[in-house]
């Protein structure tokens, strides 16, 4: 499938976190959810005052021993308590909390700090798209004339633009560096493997033992076969995001975030852009309703055309004064269909597990399809089915969520866990963005996702929507163009998946993310109070418009006590 959306969820993210512990007669210690302790739910023991102070004291000593830097291991037969092989935005967030639960840390980063998404992802893309934001606000006259403004006609320096990204990056990376120095995490330059249980190798002949290890190497842009790429006219993301050229004509493969993101750069800059993606339809993966809007908003008023249920069998880069071409088959007969000859290819195929020479093979670990096999607790699962002691796998690398705040929140999760405190990660709390004017953004279900499985456990599925145009805010900003949907159990108030594309979408997903986490029910959440006039009326309005048959609140009255 050539499409660059990767938000993919396995079999078991699929599954909201309602499991047993690894043992059936274990008892839960202190099992949390997205964060939250189960004294949240009214699980809790009614406290004393003396033991609330001594609770207090004991957490001013934890704070004071990991302000005072990376101590001694807790068990001095190993040189760390915690080494992690990676050292971007995921293993960054696992150090971090690392240290400040008091474990003595290391982190191997055999590249750069920051890893794909400070260096060649998240980080530069959005210096970009905030140019292309500006650029094509100023480029769109009917716009500012609306407000009375008169601007003159809109340029730009591209190697300034591909200066601001660059220096982004470079900024974003020297802060996480300096942020885990000045806590006393250990930075180990050198290519990192597994040696054996609870041994690590970096570097040429570096070799170093942890009470546990966490693997978080991220992932490296996909390219399918038969695709030549030369990093100037046939280029991955990576190389887009040095921006050494704007071409008149690009095609870009794939029809993900990764390729709506970079379609918005291009076409902003003045390039004409052809989609060439697998699937029948444009932006697979997104909400059929929010991708149909976003299609007549995003690409049919752009220099954009389209070619659907093709791939680019063959790509060959410019060369001899030649154009690049494009060999395009039919996804299903795989009978050739068309040839183009454009000025540059973007592979924007979606992203590969970077897994390889990690010495998997020394713990009977196999990779699936590249991926490291993991349970819902981030552990990883050797050959045999069982799990590896010590030895944990976050972020890309393990494929169940590809997406850096995901990463983060995963090596947050394993770091409890290892702490003593268990801790399951709802993966369909996690929202998604991508940052096109206007912006998409999504948690939870799609629509025909939810639909299916309401079909399997027997239950009615309702939906709520908004538009942006009954927002003051959006209207004063010219930009009510937009939709809000909510997916959602009629019958309890549970929130299956919330979808937006509108202004400013990546943010106002979060309210609707920490219900979906905290369990919240729409009866509940509709009561709250927003700020008028904001953008944020568009999702309190979206609660607003559901209607649950049970009036009567679910949601635990610890938590209610608590706001």
């Amino acid at each position: 499938m050539q499409s660059a959306f990767s938000l993919s969820f396995s079999q078991s993210s699929l599954t909201l976190p309602n499991r047993p512990l690894s043992s059936p007669n274990a008892a839960p210690r202190n099992l949390r959810f997205c964060g939250l302790r189960r004294e949240a739910f009214g699980f809790s023991p009614p406290k004393q005052l003396n033991s609330c102070r001594f609770q207090v004291k004991s957490r001013r000593i934890e704070v004071s021993a990991a302000a005072g830097g990376n101590g001694a291991p807790s068990n001095k037969s190993f040189d760390y308590d915690l080494v992690i092989i990676g050292a971007g935005v995921g293993g960054h967030g696992a150090a971090l909390h690392a240290v400040e639960k008091g474990l003595k840390t290391a982190i191997i980063e055999g590249d750069v700090v920051g890893g794909t998404c400070v260096n060649r992802g998240c980080v530069p893309s959005k210096a970009l798209l905030a140019v292309s934001g500006r650029m094509r606000e100023l480029q769109n006259e009917h716009h500012m004339k609306s407000f009375g403004l008169q601007v003159s006609a809109a340029g730009y320096d591209r190697q300034g633009v591909a200066d601001h990204a660059s220096n982004l990056a470079t900024k974003i990376r020297n802060n996480l560096t300096n942020s885990m120095k000045a806590l006393g995490v250990d930075i180990l330059t050198g290519f990192g493997s597994v040696l054996g249980p609870q041994k690590v190798k970096y570097g040429k002949d570096n070799v170093i033992t942890a009470k546990d290890i966490i693997i978080a190497t991220g992932s490296v842009p996909f390219v399918p076969k038969g695709i030549e790429v030369d990093g100037k006219t046939v280029i991955t993301s990576d190389h887009a995001l040095k921006l050494e050229s704007v071409p008149d004509w690009i095609a870009i493969v794939g029809s993900g975030y990764i390729g709506l993101e970079f379609s918005d750069v291009y076409t902003a800059l003045g390039s004409e852009v052809t989609f060439i993606e697998a699937l029948d339809q444009l932006m697979p993966g997104f909400d059929p309703e929010i991708s149909k809007l976003a299609q007549r908003v995003l690409i049919n008023p752009r220099k954009i055309d389209y070619h659907t249920g093709v791939f680019a069998s063959k790509i060959t880069p410019a060369k001899d004064g030649r154009p690049v071409m494009i060999e395009l088959i039919d996804a299903k007969t795989k009978e050739h269909k068309d040839t183009l000859e454009v000025d540059a290819a973007l592979i924007a195929t979606g992203r590969a597990p970077f897994t390889n020479g990690l010495g998997l093979e020394n713990i009977n670990v196999a990779t699936q399809r590249g991926f490291i096999p993991v349970d819902e607790r981030m552990r990883v699962i050797d050959g045999n089915g069982k799990l590896v002691p010590n030895l944990y796998c976050i972020g890309d690398a393990n494929g169940k969520l590809m997406l850096a705040h995901a990463a983060s929140a995963q090596g947050i999760s394993v770091v409890e866990q290892v702490t003593g405190r268990d801790h399951v990660l709802n993966h369909l709390s996690i929202p998604a963005a991508c940052f096109t004017h206007p912006e998409i953004s999504m948690v939870g279900l799609t629509e025909p996702q939810a639909r299916e499985k309401a079909e399997k456990e027997g239950f009615k599925v309702s939906i709520a929507k908004t538009s942006f145009k009954a927002n003051t805010k959006a209207l004063a900003e010219n930009e009510g163009e937009g939709l809000a949907k909510m997916i959602y159990r009629p019958d309890n108030g549970e929130i299956l998946g919330v979808h937006i594309f509108g202004l400013h979408a990546a943010d106002l997903i979060h309210e609707a993310s920490n219900a979906i986490a905290l369990g919240t029910r729409i009866q509940d959440i509709k009561l709250a109070v927003h700020a008028h006039p904001t953008l944020s009326e568009v999702v309190d309005e979206l609660f607003k418009a559901a209607k649950v048959e049970s009036p009567a609140s679910t949601t635990p009255q610890s938590v209610k006590a608590a706001v």
